[in-house]
């Protein structure tokens, strides 16, 4: 099992440049899953690589900052305001990335693709 991740390109490209380390979420996958699919939202509006993961760690927002601040490639600011009244969030380690160059369309990749808000299962879309 695989998921898609909606990620801002300037947070997507960081990822697939090796500057962003770890992904913040407020809320987490269920499922085993082994590759993360980046989509790029608008104006790229493509998959432009996956990455694989090597652990999750669930905290408050106030020691997952302490802990991984300066592995996420966002400010202070910005990332307390995306935690704003949550007690909890979730870092999730990247471990190897996988970049495609030309991004895969998932709007002719995949039936009814609707961007998800934080995440949607899928099979592996490589093949």
């Amino acid at each position: 099992m695989n998921v898609i991740l909606s990620i801002k390109p300037v947070f997507a490209d960081a990822i697939l440049s090796g500057e962003k380390k770890v992904e913040f979420r407020k809320t987490l996958f269920k499922k085993n899953v082994d590759k993360v699919f980046i989509y790029s939202t608008s104006p790229v509006k493509k998959i432009t690589g996956y990455f694989t993961y090597n652990d999750i760690v669930k905290n408050s927002p106030q020691k997952l900052w302490e802990q991984f601040g300066e592995l996420g490639f966002i400010n202070e600011i910005d990332f307390f305001k995306y935690f704003e009244n949550r007690e909890t969030g979730f870092s999730i380690c990247i471990d190897s990335i996988n970049e495609f160059p030309k991004g895969i369309d998932p709007f002719e990749k995949l039936d009814s693709f609707v961007p998800p808000q934080s995440f949607r299962y899928c099979g592996d879309i490589t093949g």
